[in-house]
């Protein structure tokens, strides 16, 4: 008989219909043709203006919808990053999610005594090594910013730091122009030319826009230095509901993807069929506390309706958040929104989820944290995997071997059983399914302290390949000729 050929459905979270797509997508073009943006680079300016946007007033532009319309036929509809050693490990398409760290935290809390202090250099380097033995943890970003670094070159130093202690992609941010170069030249060392960086890439730039509908010279320094050299790069911007955007989820996201896609077109322009990461971060303030808010529904709802928006119309690979809290510790309230932005992140076939293991609206990194989401990350897969169904998993063969058997005859002693458990069943590392005599035994561990544990005996235990020494000491080069 011929084996049973059945897809295996996946289950997928949809929030937009078309028509809602294609209407949040004329509001944005609107927005951009009657509003307009300020463009603060003067070489961008310059450039649009020859593409055809109009002039209303010194620095402020208006842009014909043909434009967009050019740079997203010209812009890559997946992108491929690689490890530090050159191999395919993430490739941002067809919804495939990968979910990493985050960026530019104040304070941390601190792994021996769990007291918030400011993020020195050493946690870098630890997030990164960190990282580099989670295996659901695909890409690292620096999750700091030192104070012990000067911050005149603060991310050249912390993107140092995550190169000596990850061979993982790794996500970047940078200043302008200037320290950016600097960034890319390390990058040209580890990957070992600038041909080899550009034809494996291992990083990609995080840059923003400032909402709503400006954008700075030093953001555009990047934006167009990354088109040029073929970097991959993500430009969201601070469309937050009620902040820098309206309260409205629909019109707050009309105006971030309006502004990323006045990042787009000069993107495209800069350098045609330049890797481009899709996505505006649409969160919300806080009406109470006033903080953008890192545990609210209304995030994971809007990027959910980007990725409708990515299939419906723009094609392009996109940007997504999860796996942080507005919670001050590692606590209950993380634990549940840590959760739900995992599990919706990855319903929606999010590509890029960033932001793995925040406290307190992104202000606050910790370990345990990331412990804790790596473990969530996993059973979320376990989930979206959806149930196959083939003549092996449907098991008659087992069933009728234990129904008609001998008398004693159990499903947990049958081959089937020991055949294919490893590949049907979500087994946990650190979620506890102990008997209670068991656990107590055991120290009565809670969550967060196994999660303690844990970030302990990887950093302890995992052994980072480390870079050849020739690199390691053009690094430290190009760091002290800062």
């Amino acid at each position: 008989m011929k084996p049973m050929e059945i897809p295996t459905f996946q289950p997928r979270l949809k929030v937009l219909n078309r028509d809602q797509a294609l209407a949040i997508h004329a509001a944005a073009l609107e927005i951009l043709d009657k509003t307009g943006f300020k463009m603060e680079h003067t070489g961008a300016r310059e450039l649009l203006t020859d593409a055809g946007c109009q002039i209303l007033n010194n620095d402020w532009l208006r842009m014909p919808s043909y434009l967009v319309e050019e740079a997203l036929r010209s812009a890559p509809t997946q992108i491929t990053l690689y490890d530090q050693k050159g191999n395919k490990t993430m490739p941002l398409t067809n919804g495939n999610p990968f979910y990493g760290t985050g960026s530019d935290a104040t304070f941390t809390l601190d792994l021996e005594t769990g007291v918030r202090r400011r993020a020195v250099k050493k946690d870098v380097e630890n997030f990164a090594r960190l990282v580099d033995g989670l295996e659901n943890i695909a890409f690292a970003m620096s999750m700091g910013n030192p104070e012990d670094v000067p911050i005149k070159n603060i991310y050249v130093y912390v993107f140092a730091e995550m190169v000596k202690n990850t061979n993982k992609p790794i996500v970047f941010i940078a200043d302008s122009g200037k320290d950016i170069a600097k960034i890319y030249d390390i990058a040209c060392q580890v990957a070992g030319s600038e041909d080899a960086l550009q034809r494996k890439p291992f990083l990609l730039n995080y840059s923003e826009a400032i909402s709503p509908l400006r954008f700075p010279e030093n953001v555009m320094e990047r934006l167009m230095f990354c088109a040029e050299k073929k970097i991959p790069v993500c430009f969201p911007s601070g469309s937050n509901a009620g902040g820098g955007a309206p309260v409205t989820l629909a019109g707050a996201m009309a105006l971030g993807i309006a502004e990323n896609l006045v990042g787009l077109v000069v993107h495209q322009l800069v350098g045609k069929g330049s890797p481009f990461l899709f996505g505006p971060n649409v969160s919300t303030l806080d009406m109470k506390s006033s903080v953008v808010s890192y545990g609210c529904p209304e995030w994971s709802l809007t990027q959910a309706a980007l990725a409708d928006m990515r299939d419906e119309i723009y094609g392009l690979p996109i940007w997504a958040f999860a796996g942080a809290s507005d919670a001050k510790v590692m606590d209950a309230q993380a634990g549940a929104e840590a959760m739900f932005s995992i599990i919706t992140a990855l319903l929606s076939r999010s590509n890029l989820i960033h932001d793995v293991g925040f406290l307190e609206y992104g202000s606050t990194s910790c370990l345990e944290m990331v412990c804790m989401a790596n473990e969530l990350i996993s059973m979320s897969r376990s989930f979206a995997d959806g149930i196959p169904v083939t003549d092996q998993t449907l098991a008659i063969d087992a069933i009728e071997r234990v129904a008609r058997g001998e008398p004693g005859s159990i499903f947990l002693t049958d081959d089937h059983t020991f055949e294919n458990f490893m590949q049907s069943l979500f087994l946990p590392q650190l979620l506890d399914r102990s008997r209670y005599d068991s656990w107590k035994s055991a120290g009565a561990m809670d969550f967060y302290n196994r999660c303690n544990l844990e970030a302990k005996r990887i950093l302890s235990e995992h052994q980072v390949i480390p870079k050849p020494d020739e690199v390691l000491k053009r690094i430290n080069e190009i760091l002290q000729n800062l």
